[in-house]
C-alpha cells in the first residue's frame, strides 16, 4: 500500500523539519520509483551554502516559490540535481535529494544506468536525478499539483526516528571552513544506498541547493 500523498501543507513546514521526515518517502517520475535514504536541508538568505544566499536569480527562482515545487539545477557541467522546496513563499529553503534505492521500475533504470550495480544506482544525487529521469526542465514544477508527473509520497510504513542520522553536508563550501556549524545532512542508518561523505574542496561549486 503506498504511502499518502505529500501535500502543501506536509512540505509548507520549515526546511529542518521536512528533511528528515522525508527519509523514506518515495518520489515517482517517468517509470521509476525511488526511496529516499539522505537528503540534505539548505535554508536560504541564513545560508552560506545555499544558491539563494545572495538572493533571487533567474535560476533559483523556483526556491522562492511555495513548498511542493521542484528546483533541479546543472552542476559541473554535466549533471542535474533535484530538491523539492519547502517552507512559505518566500523563504527559499529546500531539500536536495541526494541519495535512495530504486523500490519500482527496476528494468527502467537498469536502461537509463547501464553496467552499475542497483546499489549505486541512486547513491548521489546526480545519480538519482539521471535514474528518475528529472532534469532542468522540470524545475518550477509542483509536485502537489493535480496530475503531477512527480508523485511524492510519505512512507509506506512509520520510519522509526531512532534510525536517522546527521551530519555534515557533502561538498560545500560557503561555510568558512566550519562545515560542523551545519549539520543539515540526514540519512538513515544501515542504508547501502546512502553516499560517502567527502568534505568541500577551496572554491568548489556548491553542490547543493
Amino acid at each position: 500500500m503506498p504511502g499518502r500523498r505529500l501535500g502543501r501543507r506536509a512540505l509548507g513546514r520549515d526546511v529542518h523539519d521536512v528533511a528528515p521526515a522525508l527519509l523514506g518517502a518515495t518520489l515517482t517520475h517517468a517509470g521509476v520509483t525511488v526511496r529516499l535514504t539522505e537528503v540534505e536541508a539548505y535554508s536560504g538568505a541564513v545560508d552560506p551554502g545555499s544558491h539563494a544566499y545572495r538572493g533571487r536569480t533567474p535560476r533559483t527562482a523556483p526556491m522562492f516559490g511555495a513548498g511542493g515545487l521542484l528546483y533541479v539545477y546543472f552542476t559541473y557541467g554535466m549533471h542535474w540535481c533535484v530538491n523539492v522546496v519547502t517552507g512559505r513563499e518566500g523563504t527559499a529553503q529546500a531539500v536536495l535529494l541526494r541519495a535512495g534505492e530504486v523500490v519500482a521500475g527496476h528494468d527502467t533504470a537498469a536502461v537509463r544506468r547501464p553496467g552499475v550495480r542497483p546499489r549505486d544506482w541512486c547513491r548521489g544525487p546526480a545519480r538519482l536525478a539521471t535514474t528518475l529521469g528529472v532534469d532542468g526542465a522540470l524545475s518550477g514544477l509542483d509536485t502537489t499539483a493535480p496530475g503531477s508527473p512527480v508523485v511524492l509520497r510519505a512512507p509506506a510504513e512509520p520510519v522509526d526516528p531512532a534510525r536517522w542520522r546527521s551530519g555534515p553536508r557533502v561538498g560545500v563550501a560557503g561555510e568558512g571552513g566550519d562545515a560542523d556549524r551545519y549539520p543539515w545532512r540526514w540519512w538513515l542508518d544501515g542504508e547501502p544506498t546512502v553516499s560517502p561523505y567527502r568534505p568541500a574542496k577551496p572554491r568548489a561549486p556548491r553542490p547543493g541547493a
